[in-house]
């Protein structure tokens, strides 16, 4: 088993720095608008002729209720009946995307985020499965990771019954922080109950797996009242549990500047509440999987984690990194091979683009051989904690020192600082180190001194 990790204010203080979470490499910054529908279609027909399995991630932006922490792509609105053209322009943005695929190709990852997914009403959610089952190879005998995040106070015992029906297994929850004065802070007021009612629906109904979003750094949170939902948590006993640091970017998320800045908690007390929620975690048999993430031991993640067959894509941590990303909706990413592209972020220009018939792509990037042996170095170290030289060695025909050399005095200065131990063979990330291991990873991003840092959150 992997050693526990090892808090270490020092290290923590002076390596801390803003850097990308690394659910990609090149990140989605480095995107730009040479990258359109011809390299898209190229994409999809390597993947066809390779019929390689897929991993489908659909994105539903509506959400009926503000949250002023929140910077995803989102459209509030109490209009239920906006989903409607959404999703024929998403149908036909699905029939596009299938017809260039393999009916071969098993469709092993479903997940839907948003926004809320459950923001589509019975029906819909019905019409929204049945294309996608008409258009692509999903799996009827349950085997596959088909997950969906849920916002409880948009969903209920007859919700989760549809979800099961229609072939989800896991379940991703928000929930963020429990203490009534935090909630009131971000405008998202949801009490233990309702969490509770949709997780005992879940494991009734036999749900595979369920996650739990919490985050630390909201406005009014303090040590005291975040142990003590943490606590809550821990009885609730989901089989993974996502601890995000809450980045105050107001200048570019206008929902934050809802949030009254002074009563924010200090970096002082944002440590703290970490430190003491890791411990808890800890002592309540959780494992750390890396970049804010915690699983029980008998979890997939654990268990690739301990077999060194994690990976990392645009849905955070899987076991599915093998497979071809399909991103359906506005803003969502795709990774086919080497190809990253991305749909129009904007919903009107998405919705827009199909009507006319055409794929909503509008920006993406083409890895070439430094990305693609960068992107290997980082995925081990993100996921594995350690760098077998001899390894990357073989599969890119390269001398690891000689690529790299100019590197090697700032890893040398953090082998010295005792976040990794370095030698001839390999980098191992130590117990000191794990919840730095951006910061190592960042030492491989060719890209990061050409653009702002202040575009990222903190590691910590």
């Amino acid at each position: 088993m992997l050693d526990a990790i090892r808090w270490d204010t020092d290290l923590i203080r002076r390596y801390d720095l803003a850097g990308p979470r690394y659910t990609s490499y090149p990140t989605a910054v480095q995107f730009d608008g040479q990258v359109g529908t011809f390299d898209l279609f190229h994409a999809l027909r390597d993947s066809r002729k390779a019929l390689r399995p897929l991993s489908l991630y659909v994105h539903v932006p509506f959400c009926a209720n503000i949250c002023y922490y929140c910077a995803c792509n989102k459209v509030i609105t109490k209009d239920r009946g906006r989903a409607q053209p959404y999703l024929q322009r998403l149908e036909q943005e699905i029939q596009l995307i299938a017809c260039h695929l393999d009916p071969a190709q098993k469709v092993e990852q479903l997940h839907f985020g948003g926004g809320t997914p459950t923001f589509l009403s019975h029906d819909e959610l019905r019409q929204l499965m049945a294309q996608l089952r008409k258009s692509f190879n999903l799996l009827d005998d349950d085997s596959g990771d088909y997950g969906i995040e849920i916002d409880p106070r948009e969903a209920d015992w007859s919700t989760m019954g549809l979800l099961r029906e229609l072939g989800f297994n896991r379940v991703s929850i928000g929930l963020q922080d429990l203490d009534p004065a935090v909630q009131r802070a971000v405008n998202r007021l949801q009490s233990l109950e309702q969490t509770r009612a949709v997780i005992d629906a879940a494991r009734t109904l036999q749900f595979r797996s369920i996650n739990i979003d919490l985050i630390y750094g909201l406005p009014r949170q303090t040590p005291e009242n975040f142990a003590r939902t943490v606590d809550e948590v821990i009885n609730l006993q989901p089989d993974r549990l996502s601890v995000f640091n809450y980045a105050h970017l107001p200048e570019r998320f206008m929902p934050q500047r809802r949030i009254n800045s002074d009563e924010l908690p200090t970096p002082a007390q944002k440590l703290e509440i970490l430190q003491g929620t890791i411990e808890q975690l800890t002592k309540a048999g959780y494992r750390y999987i890396g970049m804010d993430h915690f699983a029980l031991p008998d979890d997939e993640l654990a268990i690739a984690q301990e077999e060194s067959t994690l990976q990392r894509n645009f849905q955070g941590y899987t076991t599915h990194g093998h497979c071809d990303l399909i991103g359906l909706g506005v803003s969502a990413i795709s990774q086919i091979g080497d190809l990253y592209c991305q749909n129009s972020s904007d919903l009107n220009q998405y919705q827009n683009t199909l009507a006319s018939a055409q794929l909503a792509t509008s920006r993406g990037l083409l890895c070439n051989a430094d990305d693609r042996l960068r992107r290997a170095v980082i995925q081990q170290l993100i996921c594995t904690f350690s760098l077998e030289f001899a390894a990357i060695e073989h599969a890119f025909n390269i001398d690891f020192q000689g690529y790299f050399g100019e590197l090697w005095p700032q890893l040398q200065g953090m082998a010295d600082d005792g976040l990794i131990e370095l030698d001839n063979e390999r980098i191992t990330v130590l117990p000191a180190g794990r919840l730095l291991v951006r910061s190592v990873c960042m030492v491989f991003d060719a890209y990061l001194e050409q653009h702002n840092r202040q575009r990222f959150s903190r590691v910590i």
